[in-house]
């Protein structure tokens, strides 16, 4: 959810996982059930100015794996939102034009036209939504890591209490810990880290026994390093979506109806799958549907 946990996403070339570990939001809205004219295909709904240039301009930010993120050794940008940026192309009968570009210019990006969509792990939030209009297609929070075998038997947020657990600068995962030490009886004892792989390296010493870590992110390093498990329940959880400038309602609805489509066939599906991220699926396109 890139907001506060984007803060902690420093310095992690240096532990060979390239920049992973921090969801990407901010701290505005229209109705969140918005329903495309029935019976149209999303290729019918998409306006002329499209269908003309046969071209769709996605924007993505990388240094989120398994989001966005480059193919090793090359240029080339892959991820989940890359590849669904392509399965929604396609169904729109388009060309995808993908971009990398700097997370804090994506938004000023789509408003003055240089993209036509950002596809980069962007929260739905109120405050965002005053600018541009959302179709969500991602859920997801923190989870609970702990070394392999979880040896502390951890299940829940409360089994932390009384424990040493290592937490994130300036996360949301610092906060839910946080939130959640206020209702201990015996506290936690918390360390804050740069940012997720430095405090899973805290985990390996035996300086704690836990950390908090987007989802997402938290199933890459699991599967990439088996000395980590993930504890499966999300905490926080927020939706993440397409953005789509507020000027263009059509393009917005017809991609609405594109992602319903590989929800319902199971393309949505397969491409979260092979990224291990489909504890995060989501059951129906909404628009606009973020707190």
């Amino acid at each position: 959810m890139r907001n506060l946990r984007r803060l902690s996403c420093v310095a992690v070339l240096a532990v060979t996982l390239a920049t992973a570990g921090c969801g990407r939001s901010d701290q505005g809205s229209t109705s969140s059930g918005s329903k495309p004219a029935a019976g149209k295909t999303a290729a019918e709904l998409l306006p002329a100015q499209f269908k003309k240039s046969g071209t769709l301009r996605v924007a993505t930010a990388v240094g989120y794996p398994p989001m966005e993120m480059y193919k090793p050794g090359t240029t080339e940008l892959t991820g989940v939102d890359p590849d669904l940026a392509k399965a929604v192309a396609d169904r729109l009968g388009l060309k995808l034009q993908l971009t990398n570009a700097a997370f804090d210019g994506l938004i000023p990006g789509l408003k003055s036209g240089r993209f036509d969509l950002v596809m980069s792990s962007m929260t739905d939030s109120a405050q965002r939504r005053q600018a541009v209009d959302f179709v969500d297609y991602f859920r997801t929070g923190g989870v609970v890591m702990t070394k392999s075998g979880n040896p502390e038997g951890i299940k829940t947020l409360a089994d932390l209490c009384g424990k040493s657990v290592v937490l994130a600068k300036g996360s949301s995962n610092l906060d839910i810990g946080q939130q959640q030490n206020a209702k201990c009886t015996e506290k936690m004892r918390i360390s804050q880290s740069e940012d997720a792989p430095t405090g899973l390296l805290q985990l390996e010493s035996g300086r704690a026994v836990a950390t908090i870590v987007d989802y997402p992110v938290a199933q890459m390093f699991a599967e990439k390093n088996k000395a980590y498990e993930v504890v499966p329940t999300q905490y926080g959880a927020a939706p993440w979506g397409i953005a789509v400038a507020k000027n263009q309602s059509g393009l917005r609805d017809a991609v609405q109806k594109a992602l319903q489509d590989l929800i319902d066939d199971g393309g949505y599906k397969k491409i979260l799958d092979s990224y291990g991220v489909a504890g995060s699926a989501v059951p129906k396109a909404t628009i606009n549907d973020g707190q």
